[in-house]
C-alpha cells in the first residue's frame, strides 16, 4: 500500500478500505512501468565484393579499313639478274657425262599484291585472311627466251588480343599461307620456281600485320576512356528516399582484362572493374576518395553486382494489428483465472524495440469481471516478445511471450492476470506476425529502378538483378529490420552525348 502523511487506520479498517477499493474502485489505477525503449538504428550492411563488366566494342569494318590503309597494295616488287636460272643438263654415254646445256642466266621482273583484308572470327578467335598474288617474269632466258610466272596465295593469321602496360592493346598473331599456285615457268624443260623469294618477303608482311592491328585497336582511345570512366565510379547511388533511405556506395579497387569476343562483325573487348559495394540506412554517406587509375590486374573471378537491401517495417503498422486481434478475442470472451469471465475493452497498443532484441508490446485495457459487485480496472500493461524468421524466410513471427510486472498496484493485478492468459498471449504473437513479401518486391524494385539504368556522363549504366536473398531480421528503433542481399549483372558501356 501506498505510504501517505496521515494517520495509519487501524488493520482491520485498512483491510476493509482495500476490499472496498477492489470491488467499487472508479477503474482509475498506476499504470506498469513501460519497458526502456531502444533508439538504436539499423547500421552499415555488410560490404560486397562486386565484379562490373566495362564493355567496349569495335566494328571490324573499322578495323579492316585501318588495316587495308595501311598495308600496301604492291606488297614488294622485283628486278634482278640471276646467273643460273636453268641448271645446266648433262647426258650419261656410258663412258661419262657430257654437258649438253649450260647455266642459263636471266633477269627476274615482277611484283606480288594483295587483295583486301578481311576480318572475322568467332568466340576468342579473331581471323585475318589477305589473298596475295604475285607476277613474275623469267626475262632473256639463255639471252633468247622471256616466260611469265604467276602465283596466288592466302595468308591467315588468327589473333590473340590482349592489355599490357597503360592499357595498350597488343595482338599476337598465329600466321599459316599456302600457295594455291606456286609461282614458276618451264624452261627448257625444267621448272623455275620462285616460291623461297616470296616466303622470306611474306613473313615481314605478316610482321607488318601484327604490329599493325594493336594502333588499329588503340584508336579505340581505351585509355582516354577509362580515364574519364574511373573517377565517376566512385558514388553513392540512392536505392530509396524512405522507408528506409538507402545508399548504394560504390568504391572500385581494381580493373582488369576480361578477355574478347567476336560476335558477328562486332570485337568485344570486356574490362572488368572489382568494386566494394557498401549499402548504408540514414543519410547519404561521403563518396570515398578517388584512386588513379590503375594499372592492368587480374579481377575477380566471382562477377557480378552484390549488394545489400535493407527493408523496414515500422512499428506503427504492427500497432493496428494487435489491436484488433485482441478486439476479436475479447468478443469471442476472454476468463481470467481466479476471477472467472471478464468483459475487456481494449484500447491504444504500442509496439518499439527494447533491449535483448525484444519487441515491448504495451496495451490498454479496461477490464470488468461479470461476478456481481465488481468493479472495473482501467490501466496500461505490458508484454515483451522476441521476432524471428527462419533462415531465406520472409515471414517474421514472434515467440517467447512475457509479462513485464513492475508494479505495487494491488489494482492492476487484474490487468496483469490479464495478460499472462496463455489466449491473450498467443493473439499477440499472432498478431506480430508480419508477412515482408510485400515490402521485400516494393524496395527491391526501387533498388532496380534506381540503379538499373542510368547515364553517368557519357557512360550508361545497365544492371539486373538475378537473384535476392534475406537475412536474419533485426530489431531496430527504426522498425523491423530485414537484410536483403541481392545478386545480378552490371555492365557499363561507353556512349558518347
Amino acid at each position: 500500500m501506498r505510504r501517505t502523511a496521515f494517520p495509519a487506520p487501524p488493520r482491520l479498517a485498512g483491510a476493509a478500505i482495500l476490499a472496498t477499493a477492489l470491488l467499487t474502485g472508479c477503474g482509475k489505477t498506476r499504470d506498469n512501468p513501460a519497458p526502456p525503449r531502444v533508439e538504436a538504428q539499423a547500421g552499415q550492411l555488410p560490404a560486397e565484393s562486386s565484379t562490373i563488366v566495362v564493355p567496349v566494342t569495335a566494328d571490324l569494318a573499322a578495323l579492316e579499313r585501318g588495316l587495308n590503309q595501311e598495308t600496301p597494295r604492291v606488297l614488294w616488287t622485283i628486278d634482278q639478274h640471276r646467273d643460273r636460272c636453268v641448271a645446266a643438263k648433262r647426258i650419261d654415254l656410258g663412258i661419262g657425262k657430257v654437258k649438253v646445256l649450260p647455266d642459263l642466266g636471266c633477269r627476274l621482273v615482277g611484283r606480288v599484291t594483295r587483295g583486301a583484308i578481311r576480318l572475322s572470327g568467332k568466340g576468342d578467335r579473331l581471323d585475318i585472311v589477305m589473298p596475295v598474288n604475285a607476277a613474275i617474269a623469267a626475262r632473256d632466258v639463255g639471252g633468247v627466251l622471256s616466260k611469265t610466272a604467276t602465283g596466288s596465295a592466302v595468308v591467315r593469321a588468327t589473333g590473340r588480343l590482349g592489355i599490357v602496360g597503360d592499357w595498350q592493346p597488343t595482338a599476337k598473331l598465329d600466321i599459316a599461307y599456302d600457295w594455291r599456285e606456286e609461282p614458276g615457268v618451264d624452261v627448257a624443260g625444267q621448272r623455275v620456281t620462285f616460291t623461297s623469294r616470296a616466303d622470306a618477303k611474306l613473313q615481314g608482311i605478316v610482321r607488318k600485320l601484327e604490329r599493325d592491328l594493336p594502333r588499329q585497336l588503340a584508336k579505340l582511345h581505351l585509355r582516354d576512356q577509362l580515364d574519364q570512366l574511373w573517377p565517376q565510379g566512385f558514388t553513392a547511388i540512392e536505392l530509396s528516399k524512405r522507408n528506409p533511405p538507402a545508399w548504394l556506395r560504390v568504391t572500385p579497387r581494381a580493373l582488369g582484362f576480361g578477355g574478347y569476343r567476336v560476335a558477328g562483325r562486332t570485337l568485344r573487348l570486356t574490362l572488368a572493374a572489382e568494386a566494394l559495394t557498401e549499402t548504408f540506412v540514414g543519410q547519404r554517406p561521403p563518396d570515398p576518395a578517388v584512386t588513379p587509375l590503375p594499372a592492368p590486374t587480374r579481377v575477380s573471378d566471382r562477377a557480378g553486382l552484390r549488394f545489400s537491401v535493407p527493408v523496414l517495417a515500422d512499428y506503427g503498422t504492427l500497432e493496428p494489428v494487435v489491436e484488433r486481434a485482441l478486439r476479436k478475442l475479447a468478443a469471442r470472451g476472454i476468463s481470467v483465472a481466479g476471477v472467472g469471465p471478464v468483459d475487456v475493452a481494449f484500447g491504444k497498443v504500442t509496439v518499439y524495440a527494447t533491449q535483448g532484441g525484444r519487441l515491448a508490446v504495451g496495451v490498454r485495457a479496461k477490464v470488468t469481471p461479470r461476478a456481481v459487485g465488481s468493479a472495473s480496472t482501467s490501466g496500461e500493461a505490458w508484454l515483451t516478445a522476441v521476432p524471428y524468421n527462419e533462415p531465406g524466410s520472409q515471414l517474421v513471427r514472434a515467440r517467447d511471450v512475457r509479462l513485464v510486472a513492475r508494479t505495487d498496484s494491488a489494482a492492476l493485478d487484474l490487468l496483469i492476470r490479464l495478460l499472462g492468459e496463455a489466449q491473450v498471449q498467443s493473439a499477440v504473437a499472432l498478431a506480430l506476425q508480419h508477412d515482408f513479401h510485400g515490402d521485400y518486391a516494393e524496395v527491391l524494385g526501387k533498388a532496380q529502378r534506381a540503379i538499373g539504368a542510368r547515364q553517368q556522363g557519357d557512360f550508361f549504366l545497365s544492371t539486373d538483378v538475378t537473384s535476392v536473398e534475406n537475412g536474419q531480421l533485426q530489431v531496430t528503433g527504426a522498425g523491423l529490420f530485414l537484410p536483403v542481399r541481392a545478386q545480378g549483372t552490371a555492365e557499363i558501356a561507353y556512349r558518347p552525348r
